[in-house]
């Protein structure tokens, strides 16, 4: 069975949430999943098939520093993998996460699809179908 690890930073809980929408899809897809906080994460946390990265959009559309260097710590074990990116926003466009998907481009890792974005929390169907979706994205 593929297994995800789903490595995320939330301060409101929004991303969190996100978390576990992805989390949900994933598994209904066939997938074991592991979510972890990053200050829980240690380098043996990316030892997994698939890995998704979250976190909200900080100061002025930029991600968490906690993810960032997390990241720039396990970057080497992340080359050719496959990663998905998620997180939530207020009143930016999502600009963090196309930033985001260039940084690790420039790093051989590729992203699935244009990450997932949620605009303050998954709070209705349409939004939490998003998540399911790209759960199933990564680990397909």
């Amino acid at each position: 069975m593929a297994k995800l690890n789903i490595i995320y930073f939330s301060s409101t809980g929004n991303t969190e949430q996100i978390a576990t929408f992805i989390e949900e899809g994933a598994k209904a897809a066939g997938a074991e999943v592991e979510m972890i906080a990053v200050d829980a994460a240690n380098e043996s946390s990316v030892d997994a098939d698939f890995v998704a990265f979250g976190s909200p959009a900080t100061g002025s559309e930029e991600v968490a520093q906690e993810v960032i260097d997390y990241i720039e710590s396990v970057k080497d074990k992340l080359a050719g993998k496959r990663v998905g990116l998620f997180g939530s926003n207020d009143w930016g466009e999502g600009d963090f996460m196309s930033m985001w998907i260039q940084e690790l481009d420039k790093e051989d890792i590729s992203v699935v699809g244009e990450g997932c974005i949620v605009n303050l929390a998954p709070d209705d169907d349409e939004k939490i179908e998003k998540c399911k979706e790209y759960g199933k994205a990564i680990v397909s």
